[in-house]
């Protein structure tokens, strides 16, 4: 768990270190507390990211991403990367 400081901060983060950050939203659903979406990403990270040496190489990938809201603001976040599919990309034979 990490606070909303936190989060702001890795997200500023990512768009430092992820120029071309952009994804597309591939599905998205949502009642009056949650919203469901699974993105689909086409970047270009500078150095690491996940802990994988990409250093530019241009890498896709999909993330299934989970928001609960109270109060008009989000409270929890649950996101699952596809992180074999990066790697498939990087270390090709």
């Amino acid at each position: 768990m990490v606070g909303v400081d936190a989060y702001r901060r890795a997200r500023e983060k990512e768009a430092h270190e992820i120029p071309d950050l952009y994804y597309k939203v591939d599905i998205l659903v949502s009642d009056d507390n949650t919203l469901a979406s699974r993105l689909e990403f086409d970047i270009s990270p500078t150095g690491e990211f996940l802990g994988l040496p990409v250093n530019g190489q241009r890498v896709s990938f999909c993330e299934n991403v989970f928001y609960e809201y109270k109060g008009g603001k989000i409270v929890r976040v649950w996101s699952v990367l596809d992180k074999a599919a990066i790697e498939a990309q990087l270390f090709k034979s």
